[in-house]
């Protein structure tokens, strides 16, 4: 079977289940399609999402699944999509940069030309997008280059007094320390994950390292048991051999006298 478009995904092998090729390029598709500038309006998206989802269920249920590893890249995957849905889908820019925070991307290249996983460019460009709509805001500027923020409602309420202005970016300023809070506790708690995870990881290879010296020890030993084995064999039937023979000149020899 040739590797079709999305294939290059390191665990995905050329033996994959047409299932798994056909999520493998739904995934590129969504990837491509998270990357790009949408419209708000934009539904295609979150439909594919949900394909995704049943595609995924479906490869879990199936006997030759592949495995556990490549299963869980793929849910890290679709995660990390559909909970981007849902930090698009809240009002405040702050509260999309903190959801942004807590999304996992993917850590294999889904493509075989990608350098680093599609899914962490989109979480590096979305989080770039909320940090300047928030830096917008607080400077009462939008994020199209200096207009007022007539749109949403916050020059009016500048225009009441420069007391509530202030109230305004000192309120905006408590959000963005809680922000930042956050992230410094996310950032610490992902460098210990990532501690464990690299120590169980290099337990796991120790112990594999150890497991196959083991069974090379074991392959020898069975090897010079089947050549002791073979041996004996042989000699046995040498000696088999030999009293045939000798019974059978005797038996010639005392035959005639009988006669």
């Amino acid at each position: 079977m040739a590797p079709a478009e999305g294939a290059g995904y390191g665990p995905v092998a050329m033996a994959a289940s047409r299932l798994e090729l056909n999520l493998v390029r739904l995934l590129c598709r969504c990837e491509a399609m998270a990357a790009e500038k949408r419209d708000p309006d934009e539904w295609r998206l979150e439909k594919y999402v949900g394909a995704l989802e049943d595609m995924l269920q479906a490869l879990k249920a199936q006997a030759s699944k592949p495995a556990s590893e490549v299963i869980n890249e793929y849910s890290r995957k679709v995660d990390f999509l559909k909970g981007m849905l849902q930090a698009e889908k809240l009002t405040s820019s702050s509260e999309k940069a903190l959801a942004n925070q807590f999304l996992t991307p993917g850590r294999v290249p889904t493509m075989a030309r990608e350098r680093v996983p599609a899914t962490k460019t989109v979480h590096l460009q979305s989080r770039a997008r909320y940090t300047s709509e928030m830096r917008s805001e607080l400077l009462g500027m939008d994020s199209a280059g200096g207009e007022s923020l007539n749109e949403i409602g916050l020059k009016p309420r500048a225009r009441a007094g420069p007391e509530e202005a202030k109230n305004l970016q000192e309120k905006l300023s408590e959000e963005m320390l809680d922000l930042a809070r956050s992230l410094k506790t996310n950032t610490l708690a992902a460098q210990s994950v990532i501690k464990k995870d690299n120590q169980t990881l290099s337990h796991s290879l120790k112990m594999a390292d150890q497991n196959l010296e083991k069974l090379k020890t074991e392959s020898e030993r069975l090897e010079q048991h089947a050549q002791k084995s073979v041996n004996w064999l042989l000699w046995a039937m040498l000696i088999i051999v030999c009293f045939i023979f000798i019974s059978m000149i005797l038996f010639i020899r005392i035959m005639p006298k009988l006669k």
